[in-house]
Formats: C-alpha cells, sequence, structure tokens
C-alpha cells in the first residue's frame, strides 16, 4: 500500500498481518525492546525486517538499524534517509539514498475514527477542524481525523532528522486534497495533503528544502496510509 505514495528513487518493503513479526532482530538492536511487552517487540522485529529488505533493494547489505538515544527515531547507514510504521496488521518501511531524497516520512493507520477526545485534544488547529468538518461533508466515507493524525506523524518523522526535538500536533497546519472519486463510490480513496509547519526558522535547514511539505494519503482495505517524500533537487544548497 505504501508504495503506490512513493516516487522513484523510494525503496518500500510491507507486510501484513503477523508475516515478519518473529524474524530475530540484531543483537545491536535488542536493547532497544529488551523490556517491551511482546506485542511491541513484534512490531519492531517486522518493522526492521521491512527495512532491511528494503535497503536491500538499494544494494546495502544487511546491518543493525538501532534507534537514536532522543526520541528512538532509526539511525540509518551514512547517505540514506528512511521511515518506519507499524500499526495493527501492517508494517512497512520506505529508505532512499540522500542524493535522491532528502528526508522521507511514513506512516499507516487504522482507517477508523480517533478515540473520543483525541482529535479536539492534540490532534487539529482551529482552521484544521473548520476545513475537515467541510470536507467530512462531501465525503463522510473517509475517517478524517485519523488520517490528519497519521499526516501529521509524516511531517514530525521528516522533519526530526533535522531539528532533533518534538513537534507538537499543532506545530504544523495541513489541508488536504482528493483525487478524483473511485468508480461507482463516490467516496475518494486517495490524495495528496500539504502541511505548514508554524514554528520560527526553516522547515528543514537553512539552504535545504520547501517551504511547505507536500504528501500523498490513500485508504485501502481497513488501513489508510501517508507518505512525505522531499527531492534531493529541491535543496536550495
Amino acid at each position: 500500500m505504501i508504495e503506490h505514495l512513493l516516487p522513484p528513487g523510494v525503496a518500500s518493503r510491507a507486510a501484513y498481518g503477523d508475516e515478519l513479526d518473529h524474524v530475530p532482530v540484531l543483537p545491536e538492536e535488542t536493547a532497544a525492546v529488551a523490556r517491551a511487552v511482546p506485542k511491541r517487540k513484534h512490531e519492531y522485529a517486522a518493522g526492521r525486517a521491512c527495512a532491511r529488505a528494503a535497503l536491500g533493494q538499494l544494494g546495502i547489505p544487511p546491518g543493525p538499524i538501532p534507534r537514536d538515544s532522543r526520541r528512538g527515531a532509526p539511525q540509518w547507514p551514512a547517505g540514506v534517509v528512511g521511515s518506519i510504521t507499524h500499526c495493527d496488521g501492517y508494517r512497512a518501511a520506505a529508505v532512499a539514498r540522500t542524493a535522491d531524497i532528502l528526508t522521507l516520512g511514513i506512516d499507516a493507520e487504522p482507517h477508523d475514527r480517533l478515540p473520543e477526545g483525541v482529535f479536539d485534544a492534540i490532534v487539529a488547529t482551529d482552521a484544521e477542524r473548520a476545513a475537515l468538518a467541510a470536507v467530512t461533508q462531501s465525503a463522510p466515507g473517509v475517517h478524517w481525523d485519523r488520517l490528519l493524525f497519521s499526516a501529521k506523524e509524516t511531517v514530525y518523522k521528516a522533519w526530526y532528522p533535522f531539528h532533533h526535538r518534538m513537534l507538537g500536533f499543532h506545530e504544523a497546519e495541513l489541508l488536504f486534497t482528493a483525487d478524483p472519486d473511485v468508480p461507482g463510490t463516490g467516496t475518494p480513496d486517495r490524495g495528496g495533503y500539504t502541511a505548514r509547519v508554524l514554528v520560527p526558522g526553516p522547515l528543514l535547514a537553512e539552504g535545504k528544502g520547501p517551504e511547505v511539505f507536500t504528501g500523498r494519503w490513500i485508504v485501502r482495505d481497513g488501513l489508510l496510509a501517508t507518505a512525505i517524500a522531499v527531492p534531493a533537487d529541491t535543496a536550495a544548497g
């Protein structure tokens, strides 16, 4: 599913169900989940397995993908950017060489409403709530609240490698667009989004990257996925 959102130059691997949940992690990775519950260990193992398979498509031999000491983000081989996601029934990773892609962020979620109170409490700005109310009227078959949550995760994942700090849900503002309706359903199943980061300073780093992130989204088989991939040739320096 995630592969439909990614441009040329990005390699990906996805696993459905528990396909890769029991693949062993490498010794350098075990400390990250030593005290985790089995569900978290399985997700972690599958995510790393997807990442190594995707790296293999770039001709990079399998190796450890440890977490950084600040927020637990994956640490990729030199010259590589990437992102990992997992939710119930789906795990995926996407990677690219920095010569092709400046930064990446992917996310997957169940296609369902967010838990009660989450949307208003932490996810949406006032402008986003108004925009989503309008699009929900025109396309009620899409869970736009969960889609917004997922898209903001991709913004954070793409932004974090340059700033190394949390980006709050209210520190980025998103606008969705939908591709033409799926024939016979009247409900869009994919589209795009733009994200404007609201904190002071450059979006990525001085002289690097676009002024606004753009991403893609898709809904399929009870899941939704979102992705941002910034081409390296958008960098100014």
